[in-house]
């Protein structure tokens, strides 16, 4: 049987280590990470291999030639364009005379049995057998389930903490018989798991899954690539270390020069021909690469150095990796988690802070201290985006420069000439910050229309409406008036896809920003009557007929914010009788806390009691949610409020389709069906709802997200306040029943919510005791996993996005089961974190 390695891929997460060279000649202790997997395929009776090749692909020939050193035979096809993990191996189709054969990855490290993979693919008759594996953080890589016997029962490529419903992984080492490339069209881009294996086990093919006890490690990232070293240090992965183990855990190459009065503490390694002065100290889970000078005194500790380091005299690393070629100088320091590119010289007494990147051939001068991407650098976070855009405190996480940044990574994801509406709340940080945005956007060829100060869901509609290519808003985060965050906007005014928000996160991480030519800077332009083209377009696309011969009178509080700018001009045209408070655009506070939301609310109440109003609403600071007071004066919480509207346009509307997220009580059925309209349930991402209301067209009538959003169809596909308010207005004018008689004619809900803590490495694996203790019960992962209990009721988990919680839903046909529920799923989640 013959291999596939698959030598081809960029490695762009490692960066600045893969600048100038493939990701598969990366050493791990002194030696390649293909080299190793090639010393795996020997060890295993794979001498025939052809490997796959594009992204320098020069480099990888050079190193290894026609496999002779290692005692194997070497082929190569490279690839002119990539062409996805299938595509590449049909390339090499002339090579594998239609044999069975394995393919494997050149670049994640191994020592899995393939002698007994092979006999399992054989005995089980497999057309495919893939090679998986558990791991703590299932993210990066694809997922699959298996039958007792090994069969593929389901698989979902790269999911999101929501649709993780297994920690088991497919590694990319495959076992195939040569039919399966019959499915390959030549010369396309096509991948295994994302087209050919879903169509195999949607045709009931033969693909099981090879659970390896071995160690696995996908080499791809900075902190994955330290780990890798450690682990064949401490004897965790079954490779040849070259050297001789002068002491427990201490490895020197030939010809290495150690001093008697260095200190080493193992597990490390010392490469061959380098140098080690008296006075050095090397720790734990070093790796020094060959013709390495470390002078006296230098401290290094879990740090690894390429061939041809220099270390200067007492200098210090900790966690650093150091390209190949580099000088580090007297008295310098780099902390963990830096890289250094290749051919760098850090002069004397420069510090380098934690997590900086330095690409190949630049010098940091004598005494320089390089902490925020003075050359590159990646802030190491799981994410940049978070549920509010990207957020920070003002001038500590969120600075100008990052803004600058920020917005130089968006400009770079759309074409030269592209149009960017820019927007802010009435904060003095939203508007210091938005100038940088725009000074960064201008500078690289992105024209912007600046709407200056407005409500959050006008910047959406003219961002939907005028034609342009995205937009930016920047604004006070809700409950935190110290914090500030940017929310980038796509071209239909809704949150980016968590596919483009991954795409901008590459071009930040990487800092790859593209630059204007004098002549290509951009224009900066006010557009005008923007408040009244909002107005407008509302007011014809919402129905508010029969409020004035309703003779409705409401109260409102604008706290402070931006709605204040828009409802003078839109009450006078409906015909409402009005009592308008906090009308004022409040730099002072400019968005709400807890203390401030809950007396503005309290405050309300007693102003449309006394003053007999049919109901209050309270916009948020950016007008882009409302709380609703009855007409009693009583605060009708969120999710009451999502049922009574639903109430009200569903039985206004006399059908079509309701999107809602999972986690909404399922009363909203029950609401739905006696009006004759159904509910499409959503993930709860921000952009599902678009996505659902977009999708479904004229059918969806109405989407909420049970948090005082309300999405109107009929106007934008997403959240706004103003229009909810508007179309709440009509609604209640119409049906002549007060908030309250519909309230108290909808069941109550027994839904119960609880969040616990549950660290990074153990999410993938509660997720799968999660789907293991459901047993034979149905489950629904649309996000996250929702358990269908067989006598009513429902419980969801579901991992948080950006921190260390698993959230939890519970409900029942009483408080008790809903309790009873809770009480049980939060009971498994906390064993799996064992």
């Amino acid at each position: 049987m013959k291999a596939v390695l698959m030598a081809g891929g960029e490695g762009t997460r490692l960066r600045p280590m893969t600048a100038n060279q493939p990701k598969p000649l990366l050493p791990v202790v002194n030696k390649p990470i293909m080299e190793h997997v090639l010393l795996l395929l020997r060890k295993h009776g794979f001498t025939e291999t052809v490997v796959t090749v594009q992204f320098l692909a020069t480099l990888i020939r050079n190193y290894f030639g026609d496999g002779e050193e290692l005692g194997m035979k070497l082929d190569y096809v490279a690839e002119e364009v990539p062409l996805g993990t299938a595509g590449s191996v049909k390339n090499a189709e002339e090579y594998l005379r239609g044999e069975p054969f394995l393919v494997i990855s050149g670049d994640a490290l191994t020592d899995i049995d393939l002698t007994d993979m092979v006999r399992f693919h054989k005995e089980s008759g497999a057309k495919v057998t893939i090679a998986l594996k558990r791991v703590p953080n299932p993210l990066e890589f694809g997922i699959i389930i298996v039958d007792e016997q090994g069969r593929i029962q389901r698989f979902l490529e790269k999911p999101t903490w929501g649709q993780v419903f297994s920690d088991t992984v497919n590694t990319g080492i495959y076992i195939m018989e040569p039919e399966v490339l019959e499915r390959v069209a030549p010369g396309e881009v096509v991948d295994w798991s994302g087209d050919v294996f879903p169509e195999l086990l949607e045709e009931g093919e033969p693909l099981y899954g090879y659970i390896a006890d071995g160690y696995w490690e996908d080499v791809g990232t900075h902190e994955s690539y330290l780990s890798a070293q450690a682990d064949v240090l401490s004897g965790k992965v079954d490779v040849e270390i070259d050297g001789f183990e002068v002491s427990p855990g201490v490895w020197i190459g030939e010809g290495a020069q150690v001093d008697p009065n260095a200190v080493l503490k193992g597990p490390l390694y010392v490469g061959d021909y380098a140098k080690v002065e008296a006075g050095a100290e090397l720790r734990e889970y070093t790796v020094v690469g060959s013709n390495a000078v470390v002078r006296a005194d230098a401290f290094c500790h879990r740090t690894v150095l390429h061939d041809n380091v220099f270390v200067g005299r007492g200098a210090n690393l900790r966690g650093a990796v150091i390209g190949k070629n580099t000088d580090i100088m007297a008295a310098v320091r780099v902390e963990e988690g830096a890289v250094v590119g290749e051919d760098c010289v850090i002069e004397s007494e420069a510090y380098v802070h934690n997590d900086v990147k330095v690409y190949p051939f630049k010098t940091i001068e004598a005494g320089a201290v390089v902490n925020d991407n003075v050359i590159w650098e990646s802030r190491g976070q799981r994410s940049l985006f978070g549920p509010r855009g990207v957020s920070g405190l003002t001038n500590v996480e969120i600075t100008p420069e990052l803004a600058v940044r920020l917005a130089n990574a968006f400009a770079t994801t759309l074409k030269k000439g592209a149009i960017v509406t820019t927007s802010r709340d009435v904060s003095r940080a939203a508007r210091t910050l938005k100038r940088a945005v725009i000074s960064a956007l201008t500078s690289a060829a992105i024209d912007v229309r600046d709407l200056e100060v407005v409500p959050l869901p006008v910047a959406r509609f003219h961002t939907a409406q005028s034609g342009v290519s995205g937009g930016v808003a920047l604004r006070t985060t809700p409950g935190d008036p110290e914090s500030v965050d940017i929310l980038f906007l796509d071209d239909r005014g809704a949150d980016l896809s968590p596919g483009a928000q991954r795409k901008l996160d590459r071009v930040f991480s990487r800092a790859e920003y593209r630059r204007a030519f004098p002549g290509e800077i951009a224009e900066l332009t006010q557009p005008s009557r923007v408040v009244e083209n909002y107005t407008g377009e509302l007011l014809a696309s919402v129905d508010a007929s029969g409020v004035a011969e309703a003779e409705l009178k409401v109260v409102i509080d604008c706290a402070g914010g931006t709605s204040s700018l828009i409802l003078p001009s839109l009450l006078g045209r409906i015909g409402v009788d009005v009592l308008t408070v906090n009308n004022r655009l409040d730099e002072v506070s400019p968005t709400d806390t807890v203390a401030k939301k809950m007396r503005d609310l309290e405050r309300l109440g007693e102003l449309v009691s006394s003053s007999r109003a049919d109901f209050g609403v309270r916009f948020d600071p950016v007008a882009e949610r409302l709380a609703i007071v009855d007409e009693n004066g009583e605060l009708v919480d969120d999710d009451r409020a999502l049922l009574v509207v639903l109430d009200l346009v569903a039985a206004e509307r006399g059908g079509g389709r309701v999107a809602l997220p999972v986690t909404t009580t399922r009363v909203a059925e029950t609401v739905a069906r006696s009006h004759g309209a159904e509910v499409h349930w959503t993930a709860t991402a921000t952009d599902e709802l678009t996505k659902a209301v977009q999708g479904g067209a004229e059918d969806v009538v109405f989407a909420a997200d049970g948090r005082g959003g309300f999405v109107l169809p009929e106007f934008s596909p997403t959240s706004d306040g103003i229009a909810a308010f508007v179309r709440l207005l009509g609604l209640v004018a119409r049906t002549r029943r007060s908030l309250s008689q519909i309230d108290r004619a909808i069941p109550r809900a027994h839904l119960l919510r609880r969040s616990v803590p549950t660290p990074w490495a153990v999410k993938g694996s509660v997720m799968r005791a999660v789907v293991e203790a459901a047993g034979d019960r149905e489950l629904d992962t649309t996000d996250g996993v929702r358990v269908l209990e067989p006598g009513g009721g429902w419980a969801l988990v579901l991992p948080d996005t950006s921190e260390a919680v698993t959230h939890l839903w519970a409900e029942g046909p009483d408080s008790d089961t809903a309790q009873r529920l809770l009480d049980e799923w939060a009971a498994v989640v906390e064993r799996a974190e064992g």
